[in-house]
């Protein structure tokens, strides 16, 4: 069985993937890492390249191909809940958990983040954060066996939490 992390960028599901695959002795993949290994580009360069539906269309056949995989730890890109696919092929062999924080937490963590294209275009920051969050929690909700709030807390405090639950 599969850990599987969801949630927006900023959340924590990198760090927190890296130290509970340490604890468990457990591969770390990270679904953007992968994409970026495979296209041999930066998630920007893919995005302006190719668009967001063929970046998409790489995360869900990776999704699909880790999912037929055992005992890893999976940290996905904070869109791969866009797809109800992604989700179903995740949960067959795995348990997801949904890494939230505050939209201030999240601009704090990712405010210099320039690897990842903007996802509204021309909106400031904070309001993507804010409206992208509005759009996806509903998805993150449906998709989560379990709900983990990153604010405030360690990443030892978190991942005892995960180890608890798992």
């Amino acid at each position: 069985m599969n850990i599987v992390l969801i949630g927006y960028r900023g959340t924590g599901k990198s760090t927190v993937g890296r130290l509970l695959g340490a604890r468990l002795g457990r591969e770390l993949v990270s679904t953007d890492a992968e994409i970026v290994r495979r296209a041999q580009r930066t998630i920007p360069e893919i995005v302006a390249q190719e668009g967001w539906d063929y970046f998409r269309d790489l995360e869900s056949e990776i999704c699909r191909e880790l999912a037929a995989r055992d005992l890893l730890v999976i940290d996905t890109g904070g869109g791969a809940i866009l797809r109800e696919q992604n989700v179903e092929a995740l949960k067959k062999n795995g348990t997801l958990f949904w890494l939230t924080a505050s939209v201030e937490t999240i601009v704090k963590r990712i405010g210099g983040d320039n690897q990842r294209p903007s996802l509204t275009g021309t909106k400031s920051f904070v309001d993507e954060i804010q409206d992208v969050l509005r759009e996806r929690t509903p998805k993150y909700q449906a998709a989560a066996d379990h709900i983990i709030t990153t604010d405030d807390r360690s990443i030892n405090q978190l991942v005892e939490t995960l180890l608890t639950l798992v």
